[in-house]
């Protein structure tokens, strides 16, 4: 699945590693470039897969939290992307490696927040869709290649590496990521997103929560899902949590899918002291959907953070505001000015693409590989292949959870240490800190693990 052309060009000179000494593969195992199939789906068949979506949902009215009960769907009703693949938050991988560039405290939040507005574009461009369930110790792996030529927002900085040594600016930057399913009931996946060049890295757990109130369903962050922990190796260690809003998935009767979100979210760093609150607002009964959001960007007391309404933030405190539409453009102003500047343009947009190892150079348990029947059997409508393929799947998968509890052992992860961790930041393993430093050299081999559980 070969994407578009993303709307970066490619420039000439490179700030990656150096490329793996291991010999080249072919042009046929050569990696391949994606976006998530939301974009090239069929749509004539949308209104009759909601129509079936809608009768399976009624189902589960009342059920305190439908994601804990992994129910199996028909494959005709799935996008063919596996879930881990899917869910990422680098969808414009320049911004985020652009966050630690300024050496003003302030522009350095305004740049987490333009990594925010863009981190979810398939949203914006594409439509909602279900990708398939992530079976236990699955694993999901790529790069991003994009030039370093964004501008700081509030204050300068040098482009260059976190060492200082080498300019990054209008080079090729190579992001990698790695996510693992650390945990089944709750189904929870860790990652890890890693730019050694520009010396910043995130990491989390992904944990959804769902509720169909019978006209849509209402999308929350999972218990075990704290936000987006962002780290900037070279300003000392500069950490932000970023938690996630919850959000509606309407237009289910209507056979026309939709994402409202109406509430409240934060980004802290306790090291700067700065704050920032985000309120999606809720939309008009009648009036056409704006997808607004304002804000406040503000000085806070990390041992006493308790504020948590834009209206009470002291004035004396506040940096900038933000307003705008989230599907649009968000503008912010600073304190004591009155012309608002551009924080980031949406529309001209769209989703970079990853950068994924050639099958050949996948384990049996990495995304692509596991799911490629399903996936080959849905691409060419063969709907009865694709379920029959799926439920053998998922079923292997019950037969090792029996087996485990017969034998009274439990899940390890590979790459991360722990399933979960109570502080929301997942710790890699050897393992994981091999694989991510073999996607920086554009190496891929990977060892198969005798341990593995798919």
């Amino acid at each position: 699945m070969t994407s578009t052309p993303t709307s970066i060009s490619a420039p000439k000179d490179r700030a990656s590693p150096a490329p793996s000494s291991r010999t080249s593969v072919e042009a046929a195992d050569a990696p391949t470039s994606s976006i998530p199939t939301a974009y090239v789906s069929d749509k004539a068949d949308d209104s009759s897969k909601l129509r079936t979506f809608l009768s399976i949902l009624r189902k589960f009215i009342g059920v305190a939290d439908i994601a804990s009960v992994r129910f199996s769907l028909p494959a005709q009703l799935l996008e063919p992307t596996p879930n881990l693949e899917y869910w990422n938050y680098l969808d414009r991988p320049e911004t985020f490696i652009s966050i630690g560039d300024s050496d003003d405290a302030l522009g350095r939040m305004l740049a987490v927040l333009r990594f925010w507005f863009t981190k979810d574009l398939k949203y914006v461009k594409g439509k909602p869709c279900k990708p398939y369930n992530s079976a236990l110790g699955e694993f999901f792996r790529c790069n991003w290649e994009v030039e370093d030529s964004l501008p700081a927002i509030v204050g300068q900085g040098p482009k260059v590496s976190a060492t200082g040594e080498v300019s990054t600016e209008h080079k090729t930057v190579r992001v990698s990521y790695i996510t693992e399913q650390t945990s089944h009931h709750p189904p929870v996946s860790a990652f890890w997103i890693d730019c050694p060049v520009k010396g910043i890295s995130a990491r989390g757990f992904d944990q959804l929560s769902a509720k169909f109130t019978g006209t849509s369903v209402r999308v929350t962050p999972g218990a075990h899902n704290l936000g987006i922990f962002i780290n900037i190796q070279h300003r000392d260690n500069e950490e932000y949590r970023l938690t996630h809003p919850a959000a509606n998935l309407a237009g289910l009767l209507r056979g026309s899918l939709s994402i409202t979100v109406a509430d409240t979210c934060y980004i802290t760093c306790p090291r700067s002291r700065i704050k920032a609150i985000l309120q999606y607002l809720e939309e008009g009964w009648l009036g056409k959907a704006q997808n607004r959001v304002v804000g406040v960007v503000f000085h806070y007391d990390p041992d006493n953070d308790n504020v948590t309404r834009i209206k009470d933030v002291p004035e004396k405190d506040v940096l900038a505001r933000l307003d705008g539409s989230w599907q649009d453009q968000v503008r912010y102003t600073l304190k004591d000015t009155k012309d608002s500047q551009l924080l980031v343009d949406l529309n001209p947009l769209w989703p970079t693409p990853k950068i994924i190892p050639p099958e050949s150079q996948q384990l049996p348990n990495e995304s692509r590989r596991f799911w490629h029947g399903v996936t080959e059997a849905i691409l060419n409508k063969q709907y009865g292949q694709a379920t029959r393929l799926k439920q053998e799947l998922e079923e292997r998968q019950r037969e090792k959870a029996t087996a485990r509890k017969d034998q009274g052992s439990e899940f390890k992860p590979r790459f991360f240490t722990k399933t979960l961790m109570p502080n929301g930041k997942p710790e890699l393993t050897e393992d994981g800190r091999r694989a991510l430093k073999g996607l920086q050299e554009g190496d891929y081999h990977l060892e198969e693990s005798p341990t593995v559980d798919t």
